[in-house]
Order: structure tokens, then C-alpha cells, then sequence
């Protein structure tokens, strides 16, 4: 009896402890939480209450930010503040302000933000005419320009190599949507809990993995004299020491590079043309003005080329459309702050992360005659001649812009034009009408689709 009442007295004991700590922890994180946020700046830009720890990032679906950013626009305007555990980000929407703050006031929003959740990566034959996705057969052929490039060597469609590339690049996109990595990147310190940057991106580190047994393999064939692509060059740089290593020649850098070219040179234009190819099977008549204008122009023989394109204005300007509706990058890629600056009469302190709604430029109704339909009269003047309006900007703007725009432009316009001067794609008769929304990692992607691709 009197070891139960000592057992009960030091639990009781225990308990009150744990209580105090308790209390104790959660006065020290409120108190931490309101240091954190202390700062306030006059003529701020106006936002969502931010609420302790987590801040604005439960009014953000992280799987459809732009979607989330779009009903925080309405409300707060073209300028408004979000707030990410302790982070400060500013969304910038509407052609004007997006422009205003990388064209005409590039310097001051020149800075890239940090992201720690970097750091633990170091960093088949169809029928004639029946259903199929063409998903794989087109990222294949977009991969293979941009490997010719970076590896000097493009893959047969059946490579096994070649598709468990592809496999794992599409698991690492999928990894960086949603709220948990964004919480990473805030909370860094959860990325030191062992196993946990290995279990919440597995493919992330996988897809690095496969990139370093490519470019081994390249090391082992690699002849100083003979440079055959883009990672023999920066192995002839690395070969000059410590002088190249510090100006960023490393193979630390290498493989992150390559990794940035696979994925900058293959993701967005694969994915711009899968969008083509939907409002094609959606839009027959429009299918049929691209081909007729093809055949006028090129002929059914004759493959095109670039200088073709000054002379398809109607292709063009569908081209251009597919890129404006289907808006491939709803969200670009985050900036920061250089210095305190100004923007619309508001007062954006310096480091602070901007984040520009591309998709608000895109469908900005001050600027585009029918936002919300699919309409490639946007890039036609009345005489129907091929114009391009400032607010088109898919590729961003400013000193930040995406660098592959020129080859992007080339390979959209040889694809498409080739594939619709040999083929008119269908819809299959079975099938449902296939979903115009996208679904988003990182890039909005149409959901999977059947064709049917009827030689011409």
C-alpha cells in the first residue's frame, strides 16, 4: 500500500512537472512567435490575418496556389502580403504591376530567395488510328533535344534508361506541390529529424541519383579534346582547378545544372504541347484553319522549319493562345528583394520573397478580349496578321526571365506544325470530353487524355 501511494505521489509530481513545462514551452513559442513578427512597416501591402506560427499559409491550396492567389486578388487588390510561418512574401497580380516590378524596376527585385529544402540533394509503337496517350511519346521527343544537348546523345523511345529518366523527374515534380515542403522551407530544422528529407522526397533524390550515374558514365568516355555537348565543356572548365571551382565550375554544380537544364528544357514546352494537342481534339474548326494554313505554306512534303513561321501567322497566334490558356506557369518562380523599394505607393522592405501570379497577366481582363475561352484571335490584328501583346509574358519578364525561351519557341512550332501536317487528331468515340482544368506541381498539366491520331 504505501509503494501505490509513492508511486501515485511521483506521478503526480511527474505530471504537475510536465504541466509546468508545458505551460512553460508554450509561453516561450507565443513570445518567440510575436518576436518574430514584431516588425510592422508603414503603407504595407494589405493581406489575410496572419495567424501564430503557421501564419497566412492555411488560405494558400499549395496544389493550386494561383487558384488561392486569384480570390486573395479580389479581395486585397493587385498587391498583397502573405506571411509563411515567419517568412514575408508579396504577391504581385495584373500585367501593370507584374511589369512595373520586373521590367521598370528589374534591380530592386533582383534576388532569388533561399530555400533549404534544396540542401539535402546537394543542390512504344501505336496503332494507325487507335486511342492512345501521347504524354510519353511527346515527352519523349522534347527530352531528346535537350539530352542531345547536355549529354550528346538522344534515347530510343523504348530505352529503359530513358523512361526511368523520365519516371523520376515526374515523381520530383510532384513532390515539390503542397503544404509540407513549403512548411520545410520555412521550419528548416525539421529537415536535421533523420529520415525525413529521404521519405518526403524520395523522388527528388532518386532523380539526382540517376543524374550522377549519366554523368558518370560521361567522365569515363570524356576526351578533353573532342567536346561533344554542354557536360564535356564545364568537365574541360573543372580541369582548371581551384580557380574554376570558385568561379562555380565544381561537380557539386554540375549536376545540379544539368539537372536545371533537363528540367527547364523538357518540362514546359512537353507539357505546352500536350495543352496544343487537348484544345485541337476541343477545337476541330481551329485544327482545321492550322492545317489548312500548312498546307498552303509548307505543303504535305516539305518538313517545316523556322522560316516558316513569318509567313503562319494563324499558327502562330494559336501557338501563342495555347501558351496564354493553358498557362503552363501560373506561378513564377519566386524573387526577393535587393533593397527597400516601392511599388504601386506601397513599402516592400528589402529580403522580402515576391511572388508573381503570372496567371493574373495571362487572363487580365483590362487586357485580353476573352480571358477565359480559348481564342487565338488575341494574337491576330484586323487584317489578320500575327501581333503579340505586351501583358503575353509565360516566360516571365525582366533580368529573371527564362532563359530557354528561344528554343522553347522553336520546338513548340516544329512539333506542332509537323505532327498536324502529317496527322488530324480526334477525339476517340468512347471517350468522354477530355477536362480543360489543369492539375498543378509546379507546372499546370493537363489530366491524362486519349487521342486518336488519323494520317492525313
Amino acid at each position: 500500500m504505501a509503494l501505490l501511494l509513492w508511486l501515485g505521489s511521483q506521478l503526480s509530481s511527474c505530471w504537475s512537472n510536465i504541466s509546468v513545462l508545458g505551460v512553460f514551452l508554450t509561453v516561450f513559442t507565443l513570445l518567440l512567435d510575436f518576436m518574430k513578427r514584431r516588425k510592422k512597416w508603414s503603407h504595407y501591402p494589405p493581406g489575410p490575418v496572419s495567424l501564430p506560427f503557421i501564419g497566412t499559409m492555411l488560405y494558400v491550396d499549395f496544389r493550386n496556389p494561383h487558384l488561392s492567389f486569384n480570390q486573395l486578388h479580389k479581395k486585397f487588390g493587385n498587391i498583397f502580403n502573405l506571411q509563411n510561418c515567419w517568412s514575408n512574401l508579396v504577391v504581385l497580380n495584373g500585367y501593370k504591376t507584374v511589369k512595373e516590378a520586373l521590367v521598370h524596376r528589374s534591380e530592386d527585385f533582383a534576388d532569388r530567395p533561399y530555400f533549404p529544402v534544396y540542401e539535402h540533394l546537394g543542390y512504344g509503337n501505336k496503332s494507325e488510328g487507335c486511342p492512345f496517350d501521347l504524354s510519353f511519346l511527346v515527352n519523349n521527343a522534347v527530352c531528346n533535344v535537350i539530352c542531345t544537348t547536355i549529354y550528346g546523345e538522344r534515347f530510343d523511345y523504348g530505352d529503359a534508361t530513358f523512361k526511368k529518366l523520365l519516371h523520376l523527374f515526374e515523381n520530383s515534380l510532384n513532390e515539390e506541390a503542397g503544404f509540407l515542403p513549403q512548411l520545410l522551407n520555412e521550419v528548416p530544422i525539421l529537415l536535421h529529424i533523420p529520415g525525413v528529407p529521404q521519405k518526403v522526397f524520395r523522388g527528388q533524390k532518386a532523380f539526382m541519383d540517376f543524374i550522377d550515374v549519366l554523368i558518370d558514365k560521361h567522365m569515363e568516355t570524356w576526351n578533353p579534346a573532342h567536346i561533344r555537348d554542354f557536360t564535356d565543356a564545364f568537365l574541360k572548365e573543372m580541369e582548371k582547378g581551384k580557380v574554376a571551382e570558385e568561379n562555380g565550375f565544381s561537380y557539386y554544380n554540375l549536376r545540379l545544372v544539368t539537372a536545371d537544364l533537363f528540367a527547364a528544357g523538357s518540362e514546359t514546352t512537353s507539357t505546352t504541347l500536350r495543352w496544343a494537342f487537348l484544345y485541337m481534339l476541343l477545337h476541330p474548326e481551329i485544327q482545321s484553319k492550322v492545317q489548312a494554313e500548312i498546307d498552303k505554306v509548307i505543303g504535305r512534303e516539305r518538313s517545316p522549319t523556322m522560316k516558316d513561321q513569318a509567313s503562319m501567322p494563324y499558327t502562330n497566334a494559336v501557338i501563342h493562345e495555347v501558351q496564354r490558356y493553358g498557362d503552363v506557369v501560373p506561378v513564377g518562380l519566386p524573387h526577393m528583394t535587393y533593397r527597400d523599394t516601392k511599388l504601386q505607393g506601397f513599402f516592400i522592405p528589402k529580403g522580402t520573397t515576391i511572388i508573381t501570379n503570372l496567371s493574373s497577366v495571362l487572363k487580365d481582363e483590362a487586357v485580353w478580349e476573352k480571358p477565359n475561352k480559348f481564342y487565338p484571335e488575341h494574337f491576330l490584328d484586323a487584317n489578320g496578321q500575327f501581333v503579340k501583346p505586351e501583358a503575353f509574358l509565360p516566360f516571365s519578364a525582366g533580368r529573371r526571365a527564362c532563359l530557354g525561351e528561344q528554343l522553347a519557341k522553336m520546338e513548340l512550332f516544329i512539333f506542332f506544325t509537323t505532327l498536324l501536317q502529317k496527322f488530324t487528331f480526334v477525339l476517340p468515340e468512347d471517350q468522354p470530353r477530355p477536362r480543360e482544368d489543369g492539375r498543378f506541381a509546379l507546372t499546370s498539366s493537363p489530366h491524362p487524355y486519349l487521342v486518336r491520331a488519323v494520317p492525313r
